[in-house]
């Protein structure tokens, strides 16, 4: 595969393992590898043991690596490595080291990239498929406002539009970005939310930004009918999926031939679905229903009737003790 593969790594020599198997099913002619530094001395021996894995690789291919002394933190280390990666190259299939991807996955990205290399309208691919029910249409994939990252690949001319602080935040607020990309009240407020707390600081966190430097060049997520990629990472070694949930260890099929859809159009249904599942917007929109609203209407109304009748039951039993 002539498509550069980079991959981010740590303190997981196992999972690293894994994933690098994974790789070798397709033998990338250029492999990448990102790592951070450890956090402390009981953690050095871990990560020198994970980056021992890369010697492993035993194909004909060009091992470029780039491993931080010290620690930078999830977020700073991924950004940072990608922005060395494409210093380099102009295109790139990315999985970290608990994303475990069919061997379908690199071909459908392979593909994708070449077929809208000169598209900016598309600025992600994504190997992920969090869709109740799979083909999710009948094409080789729709189009997206999410940027699923659990494997996936994207160009220099997209990423060149990462912003890590969020600088243009305020100005994006204002110009009504979120309305413009949310048509649920829940998800424009949900969303509101996160962008204000990246713009605030959040140092272990990078694809939040990712999605909003997307949403600002309203360019457009890929997502394949089938999931490409399942992430294997939970327990108590993980840095955010510490507990098993709905959408890791999901199973992974293949993709087969791919068929483009005759048309650029997000699936506002998908969305939604995605939105309501992955990210909390149907407990949100359970909260913001009509009995929770009426309670929280009527209380400032039922609380003077509760309060007079207290008055009236306190007069009743001093007339009461007087009648004695």
């Amino acid at each position: 595969m002539n498509v550069p593969v980079l991959l981010v790594i740590f303190n997981r020599p196992d999972l690293t393992r894994r994933a690098l198997a994974a790789i070798r099913r397709v033998r990338p002619r250029t492999l990448l590898v990102v790592a951070d530094g450890p956090r402390s001395a009981a953690e050095a021996a871990l990560c020198a043991q994970t980056r021992d894995v890369i010697s492993e690789v035993d194909w004909d291919c060009t091992v470029l690596t780039n491993y931080a002394d010290e620690n930078l933190g999830c977020g700073i280390r991924v950004h940072t490595g990608i922005d060395w990666a494409f210093s380099q190259f102009e295109e790139l299939i990315i999985l970290e080291d608990d994303c475990i991807p069919d061997p379908s996955f690199f071909s459908f990205c392979a593909q994708l990239l070449e077929y809208y290399r000169e598209d900016k309208r598309v600025m992600h691919i994504s190997g992920n498929n969090f869709q109740p029910e799979q083909p999710s249409t009948s094409y080789g994939y729709y189009f997206s406002k999410y940027t699923h990252a659990w494997g996936w690949a994207t160009w220099r001319r997209a990423w060149k539009h990462f912003d890590w602080t969020l600088k243009q935040w305020p100005e994006l607020k204002k110009s009504g970005m979120i309305r413009g990309w949310c048509e649920d009240l829940n998800e424009q407020r949900y969303w509101t939310e996160i962008f204000d707390r990246m713009y605030a600081g959040a140092p272990d966190i990078w694809d939040y930004q990712w999605n909003c430097s997307c949403w600002a060049q309203n360019g457009l997520t890929i997502i394949p009918t089938v999931n490409l990629v399942s992430n294997i990472g939970e327990g108590p070694d993980a840095t955010h999926t510490k507990e098993l949930g709905p959408y890791l260890n999901r199973p992974v099929h293949s993709i087969g031939s791919v068929e483009h859809p005759p048309f650029m159009i997000r699936d506002c249904e998908a969305d939604a679905y995605t939105f309501a599942n992955n990210f909390g917007g149907a407990a949100m929109k359970a909260s913001d229903s009509w009995s929770a609203k009426l309670g929280v209407t009527l209380w400032p109304m039922l609380w003077p009737l509760r309060v007079l009748k207290r008055v009236v039951g306190y007069a009743n039993r001093q007339i009461r003790s007087t009648d004695h």
